[in-house]
């Protein structure tokens, strides 16, 4: 495994050297352990909870999906244009929710991803404590794996594929070896990504198990978003001029690639197919009514998905001088840094573990009782 060129204040984010698994053995480095990650780690259990115990979360709870949307209609791109017009009532109940099946799967698979990527981490890393908390952060996105698959499983039957956008991201970086960028990967552009969903998913949705579901999840994504914090503000002011340029050049990159093409019509063909529509005829009619100024409007919303992704990566100072225009015509950001570091995702997640603190009490006087 090649070495990273990739340094930091504390000396937490170093990789291990050419020789891999034999470094993670060397014996000093047992006592090589930083504590920079040790308060998120002492915090594992305010905020563990499991898919399958139905005191956490009930995936059975019935949802008519014959007349009623996961997420409402108004929200869908395509219906707002012409699109709507080809539709009948019953087709558009029917397109509003393929079309949250549609975004539930590319979070299902951007969860993999987190977990992948976490546990990739735990090869790549010397210092035991960093590796300790990927190793926490990939059994979190385990969880996330299990229950985003048990709630499609249970409205849908089966999740749609990954578009070929979303796939190819994640497999690039899964596959990377350059631990900078891995990690701003993994802690900022999909942490970032994912935060904004999940705000978004909680706060529009009409099924009282998918509101659950993502507030339970985001109690695990508000401190993989604090991790992302940490490694800005450790290894960032350390890095070289051109190291830095590298991570924010390509940092932006991605963003562009997501917010241009992850949602491109050429990406949700098997949404149209069943209805007889050409991908290529659903772009036109979606460039008459989704414009670039709808999509500034959007991204005002302190729930946008991209707006949140934008503001991590500021708060983590991936956004300097040099790359602020590409993200500023889309986003005051002047007014984004006088909001503070703080999500919308912070306040639901507050929320989650208030319930998760009440339902581990029970649980904890129940077997205190049986004993």
């Amino acid at each position: 495994m090649p070495e990273t060129t990739s340094v930091s204040r504390s000396g937490a984010f170093r990789a291990v050297g050419p020789a891999g698994f034999l470094d993670q053995i060397r014996v000093p480095r047992y006592a090589e352990r930083t504590d920079l990650f040790d308060e998120i780690i002492a915090e594992t259990h305010r905020h563990f909870w499991d898919p399958l115990d139905t005191a956490y979360i009930r995936f059975d709870e019935p949802f008519d999906m014959a007349t009623e949307t996961v997420m409402p209609a108004s929200i869908v791109p395509e219906l707002n244009s012409a699109v709507a017009d080809r539709l009948t009532a019953q087709q558009r109940v029917w397109f509003a929710n393929e079309s949250a099946r549609w975004w539930l799967s590319s979070v299902l698979h951007g969860e993999q991803g987190a977990l992948s990527l976490s546990a990739s981490l735990c090869h790549m890393l010397a210092d035991p404590g960093v590796v300790e908390y990927a190793a926490n952060q990939a059994r979190e996105e385990a969880r996330h794996v299990t229950a985003f698959s048990r709630y499609i499983h249970t409205r849908w039957g089966a999740p749609m594929p990954a578009s070929d956008v979303l796939g190819g991201l994640l497999k690039e970086l899964v596959d990377l070896t350059d631990v900078p960028r891995k990690i701003v990967g993994m802690q900022l552009l999909v942490e970032g990504l994912a935060m904004g969903i999940f705000a978004s998913l909680h706060s529009k949705s009409q099924d009282p198990v998918l509101r659950r579901l993502t507030q339970l999840v985001m109690t695990d994504e508000a401190f993989h978003h604090r991790a992302g914090k940490l490694w800005g503000r450790d290894a960032l002011p350390m890095m070289d001029e051109k190291a830095r340029n590298g991570v924010e050049d390509w940092a932006a990159q991605c963003f562009q690639v997501l917010m241009f093409n992850m949602l491109h019509p050429s990406q949700k063909q098997a949404l149209y197919a069943p209805l007889g529509l050409d991908w290529e005829w659903v772009r036109d009619a979606m460039k008459e009514s989704y414009t670039s100024d709808v999509r500034r409007a959007e991204m005002s919303e302190s729930t946008n998905v991209f707006r949140v992704l934008v503001k991590t990566l500021l708060h983590a100072g991936i956004i300097t001088d040099r790359t602020r225009p590409l993200y500023a015509q889309w986003v005051d950001l002047g007014a984004l840094a006088g909001e503070g570091e703080g999500t919308v995702g912070d306040a639901i997640a507050a929320e989650g573990l208030e319930f998760l603190a009440g339902v581990n009490a029970a649980r904890r006087s129940r077997h205190e009782t049986a004993a």
